[in-house]
Order: structure tokens, then sequence, then C-alpha cells
């Protein structure tokens, strides 16, 4: 599996119904993560494997409207899917810059945190994940630094053993994927799709 994928984002209009339906996939249930502050989500978590994981976020009923939209497209979603990944990164800025220069937009480097169930805060740095590069075929990168990896803590018993993507302009995907030093393979299909392949107690189920 390419070591470079930190987690999947698999994003819900009702947090409840992602978990739900997660685990009626998997046969298992997601560890509660934590609360976004500001950004109006939660997520919850399983882990794929070593230092990777599915995260399930949603809107969070417990936080106000955000003034800005939820992320990841989350308040004009119909029903649970996966929206894009997330590649271990590091000297972000660098990494952003780079790909500008290529042609590819990765959007600012910023900060970010959650705040765990038991109260222990998680911090992070990332390119920014509302800038969608190729319809989410692209990721956005993230360095946790010093903090805990979250796949240490979620629940296990599921592994990815595959990730893969389709798009009707398969070649242009691939240029701006390959351009990143990204092993994501894309093929030709109707309409942009993040196809993960994953081990589980259920047996082997593609996740859309």
């Amino acid at each position: 599996m390419d070591s470079t994928i930190d987690h999947l984002v698999y994003a819900t209009p009702d947090f409840h119904l992602g978990i739900e339906t997660i685990e009626r996939l998997f046969g298992v249930r997601a560890t509660p993560g934590g609360q976004h502050p500001g950004r109006g989500t939660r997520n919850a978590l399983i882990s794929l494997g070593p230092k990777v994981y599915l995260e399930i976020i949603g809107r969070d009923p417990a936080q106000p409207a955000p003034p800005q939209p939820r992320p990841f497209g989350i308040d004009d979603l119909k029903e649970p899917r996966l929206v894009t990944w997330v590649a271990k990164g590091e000297n972000l800025e660098s990494v952003a810059k780079e790909a500008a220069h290529a042609g590819v937009k990765l959007g600012e480097v910023i900060d970010g945190s959650r705040q765990r169930t038991h109260g222990l805060v998680l911090s992070w740095r990332y390119t920014d994940p509302r800038t969608v590069a190729f319809d989410g075929l692209v990721p956005f990168f993230i360095d946790w630094g010093k903090t805990p990896h979250p796949a240490d803590a979620a629940t296990p018993g599921a592994s990815l053993t595959g990730l893969r993507a389709e798009h009707p302009d398969p070649e242009t995907v691939q240029k701006a994927l390959d351009t990143l030093g990204l092993a994501l393979r894309v093929q030709r299909g109707p309409r942009p799709a993040l196809i993960a392949t994953v081990d589980t107690p259920r047996g082997r189920v593609e996740l859309r």
C-alpha cells in the first residue's frame, strides 16, 4: 500500500448515518474522534493499518452553523461518500510552492486542531482542505508534527489494500498526481470517483 496515504475522508450529511453505514459495510464501529471547533463538524475514525485511517466526518449537532460552508461539501451531500484522501507531508510550504509552480493549487498552509472526547487536543498543519484539487482526487497534505497519529487510537479490524480513482479526463489528473510524486492511479470513468478496497471482518469491501 502507498506509504504516502495518511487517511481517507468519508463525508456524510448526517454524522450518525455515516457511522452506521460504515459499520454495516465493515462490521466495525468507528471510534469517536472529536469536534472541529468553529467548523461545525465532528469525526469518528477506523484504523486501516499502521498510520492510516478512515475519517468519517459530518455535521456536529452540538455546534452552531459555521460562518463558512462546512468542508468537503457536507452541507450539500445527499448520502455518505468517499470525497478525498490525505497525503503525509513535511515542509508543507515548500510542497505547496512547488505544486503551484507545476500548476497544481493546494491552497495555503494552515493550522488545525480538534479535541478528543476525553479532552486531549490534537493539532496539525495542513494545506487548506477547502481548496479542492481535481475533484478531490489530488489530496491535501498533512503534517501531524509531535501529535500522536490518530490511527493509533482508532478502532482496529480493517485494512486498506488498494486505492484508485476514476475521472472523465484521467490524463490531466494523472499528470497532477505524478507531479506531486503520488502513486494513485487514475482510470477513465463517467464521473470523478475515489475507490478504496478494504479488507474487513465482513470480507473485502469497495468503498466509494
